[in-house]
């Protein structure tokens, strides 16, 4: 079963100046810029990707939830937030209306205001930005989650909880991540979600069918259902997919054999792998998932 979010993989077309944006403005810390590997680039079976710049990224407070931004040629034809897959990171942060406040002249480019995402006392607050790489990031607070996570009322900006997957089909979506990676959901109901809208230039009224995974404590993965006129996600051979390329996550006691590998697991010495053993597969709307095999807590 999947357990945390551990790497989030996003590529975009120049990384100067990333890091002190993010740095700048959420507290993330460098700590590690280095050329794809070789053996990462085998592990992705994206052969082009050898030798092209990255960093990691971590929260300030150290938590093992790392963005790894990788420069790569843009694709022909994507745009963030019109085809499926991998579509936003959703961080948690304590303040969002103070932080929308600050990235007001930034190189984060606002595309959704805060609100409240539904009438309750204790409703999460989010607003939608554009990152420097053109990748989509929703800041969110979240009560429930913050309590999960035991942070204080002033933790500032944390880790990312809630990777976001859209495909053409919600019933594909909820039965490949319960069945095959052990992440159940519920029945999906319609929302607005005026971001998705605006991206695809449809009318603010447009719904969009939603639901949550539930991983491990504190981890989410929403699925949405895009119109199947969105699309697959253009790439070019041997590289990764534009945007957010993959999402690596924690687990443990999956069933290889129920697994369409894209790479069979096999250790992986580099940071922050640490010698664990890594596979990737794609999931129904070809989103590329890394399965990082931690022993169970009773080993």
């Amino acid at each position: 079963m999947l357990k945390e979010i551990a790497i989030i993989t996003i590529t975009m077309a120049n990384l100067n100046g990333v890091d002190v944006a993010y740095r700048d403005y959420l507290g993330y810390q460098l700590v590690e810029r280095a050329p794809v590997s070789a053996e990462l680039a085998a592990l992705w079976g994206a052969p082009a990707m050898a030798g092209q710049p990255s960093m990691l990224l971590q929260p300030a407070d150290g938590a093992p939830v790392y963005l790894r931004l990788v420069e790569d040629e843009p694709v022909s034809g994507y745009a963030p937030m019109t085809t499926w897959g991998w579509n936003a990171t959703e961080i948690l942060v304590a303040d969002p209306d103070g932080l929308h406040e600050r990235m007001a002249d930034s190189p984060f480019e606002i595309i959704g205001p805060p609100k409240d995402l539904w009438a309750a006392p204790d409703a999460p607050r989010a607003f939608q930005v554009l990152g420097p790489g053109n990748e989509v990031l929703y800041l969110t607070s979240n009560p429930q989650m913050e309590r999960v996570f035991g942070l204080p009322a002033d933790y500032g900006i944390e880790r990312v909880f809630i990777m976001i997957v859209a495909g053409p089909s919600m019933d594909a979506q909820r039965t490949f991540y319960a069945e095959t990676l052990g992440a159940p959901s519920e029945p999906a109901t319609e929302w607005q979600i005026s971001v998705i809208a605006n991206a695809n230039g449809l009318p603010a009224e447009t719904t969009f069918g939603l639901t949550v995974a539930a991983i491990a404590p504190g981890y989410l993965i929403e699925l949405d259902e895009y119109p199947p006129s969105m699309g697959m996600r253009p790439g070019k051979a041997g590289h990764l997919p534009p945007g957010i390329a993959a999402v690596g996550f924690t687990t443990e006691g999956l069933d290889p054999a129920k697994l369409d590998w894209r790479s069979a697991p096999r250790p992986m010495a580099e940071f922050p792998y640490d010698g664990r053993d890594v596979g990737v597969t794609v999931g129904p709307a070809g989103e590329w998932i890394e399965l990082i095999e931690t022993p169970a807590e009773n080993d």
